[in-house]
């Protein structure tokens, strides 16, 4: 089975996953989500990434960081730009996630970037999604 919006599934597996209070989400892999899950591990949202091959398929295990009381630290996760409606920005209209406390996530020429490194590095692209 196809599917539309792999990052939008991406985004609701952890979603879900921190609702439900699990500590790790099995997602199926792709280079864009492999990205994508870099860029929260770096900003510290995920502890860690394990790929592994099942059946012949590679698959993603997500490991969700947590506070002290035992709390996932990723609050909430929205999708941006959809495949019906693409919201682009150039580097100079960048938006700040809660002024400056969540993270923004852009496809860019450079490869997947949060929104400090794209103003840093002078590019804009597609706006994946934000987290906080």
């Amino acid at each position: 089975m196809s599917m539309t919006d792999p990052i939008a599934d991406l985004f609701t597996r952890l979603r879900n996953a921190c609702s439900a209070g699990h500590k790790k989400v099995d997602v199926p892999h792709s280079v864009v989500k492999e990205a994508v899950s870099q860029l929260l591990v770096k900003q510290g949202f995920l502890t860690e990434i394990q790929t592994t091959d099942v059946e012949g398929r590679k698959r993603m295990r997500l490991y969700v960081r947590t506070d002290r009381d035992g709390s996932p630290v990723l609050r909430r996760i929205e999708r941006v730009s959809k495949p019906g409606c693409r919201v682009y920005h150039p580097w100079r209209s960048v938006p700040r996630v809660l002024r400056g406390q969540g993270l923004g996530i852009f496809t860019t020429s450079k490869g997947i970037l949060s929104d400090r490194e794209c103003r840093e590095q002078r590019v804009g692209g597609e706006y994946v999604g934000r987290v906080w």
